[in-house]
Formats: C-alpha cells, sequence, structure tokens
C-alpha cells in the first residue's frame, strides 16, 4: 500500500481544537480518517517549528491521499503538506528502467 508523509500546520481554530481534544484526541481522529478511506496511521508526531504534525500514512491509492488532503485543508482548520514515500525497493526499480529523455538544449 502507498505511504504517505503528511505535514499539518494548525491555523489558530485548529489550535484551539487540539487544547480541547488533546494530542491523543487527535490521533484518534486522524485514525479514523485514515480508515474511512482503506488506509492505517502508522505514526503521528508532534513536533515544535513551523510543522505542528506529522503523519505517516498508509493510504489505498493517490486518489485516496488526495481526498484526505482536500478534506483536511477544506476543514480550514489545518494546512497539509503530502509528500509520497517510496521505499528502496521502488527506486531499485525506478533505476532499472530506460526512460527516453533529451535534456533541454541537448
Amino acid at each position: 500500500m502507498p505511504k504517505y508523509l503528511i505535514q499539518a500546520t494548525y491555523t489558530a481554530d485548529g489550535l484551539k481544537g487540539v487544547l480541547q481534544d488533546g494530542g491523543t484526541g487527535r490521533r484518534q481522529a486522524v485514525e479514523r480518517m485514515a480508515e474511512s478511506v482503506g488506509g492505517r496511521v502508522e505514526q503521528m508526531y508532534f513536533a515544535f517549528g513551523e510543522t505542528d504534525t506529522y503523519v505517516v500514512v498508509d493510504l489505498p491509492s493517490n486518489a485516496a491521499s488526495a481526498a484526505v488532503g482536500l478534506t483536511i485543508s477544506a476543514s480550514g482548520a489545518v494546512r497539509t503538506k503530502t509528500t509520497v514515500l517510496l521505499t528502496p525497493e521502488e527506486i531499485d526499480d525506478a533505476a532499472r528502467m530506460e526512460v527516453a529523455y533529451r535534456a533541454p538544449g541537448a
């Protein structure tokens, strides 16, 4: 199952919700969200700095990932950035592929 890193930054309203629900409450909400599209949360961490949470999640497809991102962002309480994570074996497969490409100006 494809793996994604979701980096989330809460708005002021989102932070109020975290204060109300606590960290475990937010983790439970994120777990339910992932399960609703056929996925699962592998890890979730809160952090200091610009990014408030880091979530590693297994989701069944890019479409499921897009649905999650759209729904979270539409709430207005969180801004997200999603990164597709690749295994070393997937990079091995990519490295073995022959790609027809001509660099600009070549």
